[in-house]
């Protein structure tokens, strides 16, 4: 499993401190403002709000904050302040990242985003100067546990749809898909018995930079960290490759 790959298991899998609930049910509202106001408030027929409301439930956000923003956003009112804004940008390393923000205040996102990116050795860029290296694929999170064959996981996945399956974890297994199979290959996973982690569809770097010096590596993660805990960042990429221990060290 590449590094950036890795970095989205660990975020995953981190608990959210109770001091920053406020911060991340405002922010899962925002996206899913964002994504019923583009499309509709119909969560079957709108993948990226059932993609959002997923997100909002696994970070533990009430049903009925969940409700209120999709009221929001399809209805529009309090949502017509809010935009989708694309930073992108170099961190240490050469390392590509680019930023989704859902924002009802531009300048102070483009404020904040710069900064991190100024503090923690970092610069940002142009539109475009990243976003090529990136693909929208679908990517879906299978616990290894005791029962799981490897074999017939994959089997399952194909006829499901799937295009690939990535092993190299050793707590999950990445299947690979089209985006809008996510739903699908999830829900048939699940009815087979496979434990689902995280289902998603997300931006792949189609080439990765290896940070092999550790003071490198601390000033990354602390410049993903910083920005994965702004109010109005949605969702970060980046394209690197590093010692998970690393990872686990510096995001512990």
């Amino acid at each position: 499993m590449s590094g950036h790959s890795k970095w989205a298991n660990i975020k995953r899998q981190k608990a959210v401190v109770d001091a920053k609930k406020g911060a991340v049910y405002a922010r899962m509202s925002r996206e899913i403002i964002v994504a019923a106001r583009l499309a509709s408030g119909d969560i079957n027929a709108n993948f990226k709000l059932r993609q959002a409301v997923d997100r909002a439930k696994a970070e533990g956000v009430p049903n009925d904050n969940i409700a209120r923003a999709i009221e929001k956003g399809a209805g529009g009112g309090a949502s017509e302040s809010i935009e989708e804004l694309i930073y992108e940008g170099y961190g240490p390393g050469g390392v590509a990242i680019l930023v989704r923000c859902a924002t009802d205040n531009r300048n102070r996102t483009a404020g904040d985003v710069r900064s991190y990116f100024s503090k923690y050795g970092g610069n940002l860029g142009d539109t475009g100067c990243v976003s090529w290296n990136f693909q929208e694929r679908g990517e879906v999170l299978v616990a290894r546990t005791a029962s799981l064959e490897e074999e017939t996981l994959l089997s399952v996945a194909l006829e499901l749809g799937a295009d690939d399956l990535d092993s190299s974890g050793e707590e999950a297994i990445l299947i690979i898909c089209m985006p809008l199979l996510v739903p699908t290959i999830k829900e048939g996973l699940t009815k087979q018995g496979f434990k689902v982690v995280s289902a998603e569809a997300t931006l792949s770097p189609q080439s990765t930079v290896t940070v092999d010096d550790k003071e490198t590596a601390r000033q990354l993660m602390r410049l993903l960290d910083q920005l994965e805990n702004q109010e109005d960042v949605q969702q970060v990429y980046a394209n690197f490759d590093m010692d998970p221990a690393w990872m686990q060290e510096f995001l512990g």
